[in-house]
């Protein structure tokens, strides 16, 4: 099987063109397997490049841990570099189908291929019930969360996919012989006020319109970006009354620009997608 590993500010992933070539038979099995940093590729999931009846590719995301989920941002990205650069569409601006639907993707070329593209990732979602979550609210804004005798406020957001955004200090990114991220994300991922789990977002604010996060991503753990999350954390701001609609996001990996368009009230992110190397994986 044919693969490449792509990248958005170090969210890796590896991809499998399906347009071309057949759809594995277990994708969650092959995900757990070729994101075994160790054993396999490694990554933090694989993404399936499919045929769409109503787009000009379809995306199908499944974590390391073999889950599917619905959405994911620097993925998106580069799927959208994929379809370009490969020749499945030839097009400055493309349709890809999602679990969260079609989303368009504004692509900057440069000498034939694409190294920055522009998302529009939709319309936050903000009911308590839709996101999932039990926390009061509609959207739940800075409302109480206790995990291991530790009390959060949690602000949350779906775009398409669940996230909690929790504004902290500086041992969240100063971390000593044990990382914080790691001890609280894994437990506020699978708390009960999460139905279907979620991704958890620790941000630090410098100014009303730059903010660094870590993120624990929902199936994979520590991640070097999310651009889900990244989308989550600019609204988070606006609800919070924290930060601007336009926002510049420090993570691990690299700055993605967010902005929640006053205009149509869609969040827009933009960032690199980056093609690593291709390989092949033994049947």
């Amino acid at each position: 099987m044919r693969f490449t590993k792509m990248h958005g500010i170090g969210n890796d992933y590896v991809y499998v063109d399906c347009v071309r070539n057949p759809v594995p038979a277990d994708p969650a099995a092959l995900s757990r397997a070729i994101s075994d940093r160790h054993f396999g590729v490694g990554a933090d999931g694989l993404i399936l490049i499919c045929k769409s009846e109503r787009a000009d590719a379809r995306m199908r995301m499944f974590n390391a841990d073999g889950s599917e989920s619905e959405m994911c941002g620097n993925g998106l990205r580069c799927v959208a570099k994929y379809v370009y650069d490969h020749g499945i569409a030839r097009k400055p601006k493309l349709a890809i189908e999602t679990g969260r639907g079609v989303l368009t993707v504004a692509l900057e070329v440069k000498n034939d291929t694409v190294s920055r593209a522009t998302v529009n990732m939709g319309e936050p979602i903000l009911e308590a019930a839709r996101i999932p979550t039990t926390l009061p609210g509609n959207p739940p804004v800075n409302a109480p969360l206790s995990v291991a005798g530790t009390r959060f406020e949690a602000t949350c957001v779906s775009m398409g996919n669940p996230h909690a955004v929790l504004y902290v200090g500086d041992e969240f990114f100063r971390p000593g012989e044990r990382d914080p991220v790691a001890d609280y994300g894994s437990k506020i991922e699978r708390a009960a006020e999460f139905p279907r789990r979620t991704n958890v977002h620790f941000v630090k604010v410098h100014s009303p319109n730059e903010v660094t996060m870590r993120t624990w991503e929902r199936g994979s753990g520590i991640t070097l970006a999310c651009g889900t999350g990244a989308c989550a954390v600019c609204v988070a701001g606006v609800l919070t009354g924290r930060t601007n609609r336009k926002l510049l996001s420090h993570l691990p990996g690299g700055d993605l620009e967010l902005n929640w368009s006053e205009a149509d009230n869609c969040v827009y992110k933009t960032g690199p997608a980056v093609e690593v190397f291709t390989g092949d994986w033994p049947a």
